[in-house]
């Protein structure tokens, strides 16, 4: 059934991992959709009459003037991971996303739902966190409805593991027995959507299985057919590691490195939801 004007949602950051499905969700569930994109050649084949594809950069306001026009929820996966470019943590997860806000406030815009990451509050030192939870701030005392959506690593972090395996070796820092609940993209889609009309403002969500990093590290050595070489290194090796890149690397470097790092060091176990399993996920992805 198609959903009113007053329902139509913005989705920005339509072409990432956890955008693609988000943008798919929502075509599959009828939801009238505005998506935006940099590059909207990977989304063309989502245009009906239903969905309307619009080039803009989050990070130039002049790009974003009007695109909230009749919009009732704004979705936003826009943030760094690997980008090549020459913007910054603070450039992206935050200004970027701060303008997007804004256009959302002077279109009327009635709710913003953004995609952080676990314990983002409890780990602002973290460049990754410093930008994120700058803008969490901003949306908090915005005026609008929100939503803060806090998954427990995705899926496609996962492939750290994978790469390793292929090597024939796993190292991990400790005994191993850290414990975590990483969700697929597909299943952190659904509860985006549930969002929309969810009153809840921040939701924190993980996958159906909770699992070790040894557990997770024998899975990616079983799915490549691998004997199981895992290689327990001390926690000092890891704190050097941080400090020396901390200190010889630029942020947007070391940013994906030191977030990976520390939050392995420990468990990190939130509400499970899903039906998506890591082990498939890596069956899936051995050859890329």
């Amino acid at each position: 059934m198609e959903k009113s004007i007053s329902q139509t949602v913005l989705l920005a950051g339509a072409t990432g991992y956890l955008g693609s499905y988000i943008a798919k969700a929502l075509v599959e569930d009828n939801f009238k959709t505005k998506l935006i994109a940099r590059t909207t050649k990977k989304l063309t084949h989502l245009k009906s009459k239903t969905v309307e594809i619009i080039e803009a950069e989050v990070t130039k306001p002049k790009t974003l003037y009007g695109i909230c026009e009749n919009v009732g929820t704004v979705i936003s996966t826009v943030g760094i991971t690997r980008q090549k470019d020459r913007l910054t943590y603070i450039d992206v997860d935050y200004q970027a996303n701060l303008n997007l806000l804004n256009e959302a406030k002077r279109a009327g815009v009635k709710k913003f739902i953004y995609i952080s990451a676990i314990h983002g509050d409890k780990y602002r030192y973290l460049k990754i966190f410093e930008a994120k939870e700058k803008f969490v701030d901003a949306l908090k005392t915005s005026g609008l409805e929100y939503a803060i959506i806090r998954p427990n690593g995705f899926f496609s972090d996962m492939k750290d593991f994978l790469n390793m395996a292929k090597k024939g070796k796993i190292y991990l820092f400790g005994n191993g027995e850290q414990k975590l609940n990483p969700i697929h993209g597909q299943d952190l889609a659904i509860v985006c959507l549930q969002s929309i009309k969810s009153t809840t403002t921040e939701i924190t969500v993980g996958g159906p299985d909770i699992l070790t990093l040894n557990e997770i590290g024998e899975m990616a050595l079983d799915a490549l057919q691998k004997p199981n070489k895992i290689i327990h290194l001390p926690h000092y090796i890891r704190r050097f590691i941080l400090w020396s890149l901390r200190n010889f690397t630029s942020s947007k470097f070391y940013g994906p490195i030191e977030f990976f790092l520390t939050l392995m060091a420990e468990d990190n176990i939130a509400p499970r939801f899903g039906s998506k399993r890591l082990y498939h996920f890596f069956r899936e992805n051995i050859n890329q």
